[in-house]
């Protein structure tokens, strides 16, 4: 399940909880599109905002809506105790595998880390991607890390926070990570707009928040990358600057992916876990206009 289209959906919060509707009708676009996966309870989908039983009940939702799609649930959290019993509603719930980062209070250290994952496979029995994102973490993993982490046997994926701004940079980079994995283990690129270059420098998957919200914008970019059209695949991701834009200028993807699952009448356009706050009405109608203009489905 590690290689393609890792399609991330937002979770809809409101005043009243879980939207399950809005979820619902999320879910089904991707399950329309044929996603090669979904990646529930990322960042975007809120996992540090949700109690242990909103997310076991989200879990357990998606693998209802999502028919045989396989299903990556993340785990994180910031207790061992509070990561192992996620761990064991996930697969309760069905998850085909699990999202583990590197969440702290204090400060980690790199046999911390080793340790959490190496507890976390041994505990569990489906597969565990290896979360990578410093951005919501403050945590930075070292290509030697990676590489201990990926001879855990349960260890059979990395996702990587972003590649440098050149081709051959990104594949320099994508290939010194690649030597220090165990063979087998892939590596998936997310912070989308960098999901071009990632491909084509030997990225396996796309984690991806466009993904999860436009699965068949996004699945254009991953079958362009699997036919090894490389021109195409940096076409398709640079056409889509303008969507790129407003996650600079919001501040990351979840605001702009609140308030464009409005926009398309999936959810309300209020729809964000305090404390965060939703766009302005001026905010939200430069995103419709970049949906628009984009055709982004």
């Amino acid at each position: 399940m590690f290689t393609g289209l890792s399609a991330f959906p937002l979770t809809p919060i409101t005043s009243s909880g879980v939207d399950e509707q809005g979820f619902s009708k999320i879910l089904a676009r991707l399950t329309a599109a044929r996603v090669d996966s979904l990646g529930i309870l990322g960042s975007t989908g809120s996992y540090a905002y949700l109690t242990r039983e909103q997310r076991n009940h989200i879990a357990t939702l998606a693998k209802q809506l999502t028919e045989d799609i396989p299903v990556m649930v993340c785990v994180g959290a910031v207790s061992m105790d509070a990561i192992l019993h996620l761990a064991d509603d996930a697969q309760t719930a069905g998850a085909d595998a699990l999202l583990l980062p590197a969440v702290s209070y204090q400060s980690l250290r790199d046999e911390e880390v080793f340790a959490l994952f190496e507890t976390v496979t041994r505990h569990a029995s489906v597969p565990v991607c290896a979360y990578d994102n410093p951005g919501t973490t403050h945590f930075t993993f070292t290509d030697e890390l990676h590489g201990r982490l990926s001879s855990l046997a349960g260890v059979r994926s990395v996702k990587i926070p972003g590649v440098p701004d050149s081709p051959a940079a990104a594949a320099e980079r994508v290939n010194a990570l690649r030597q220090h994995l165990r063979p087998g283990v892939t590596i998936g690129i997310s912070g989308d707009a960098y999901a071009g270059l990632g491909l084509n420098a030997g990225c396996e998957v796309w984690y991806s928040v466009c993904g999860g919200l436009f699965p068949q914008t996004a699945k254009q970019i991953t079958e362009a990358a699997a036919a090894g059209d490389d021109a195409r695949v940096m076409a398709l991701t640079t056409r889509l600057e303008p969507l790129w834009a407003l996650f600079r200028k919001h501040g990351g993807s979840i605001r702009v992916i609140a308030a464009a699952a409005g926009v398309l009448g999936l959810t309300d356009t209020d729809c964000l876990p305090r404390p965060l706050q939703p766009l302005s009405a001026g905010d939200i109608a430069d995103i419709a206009r970049v949906i628009t203009a984009l055709e982004l489905k």
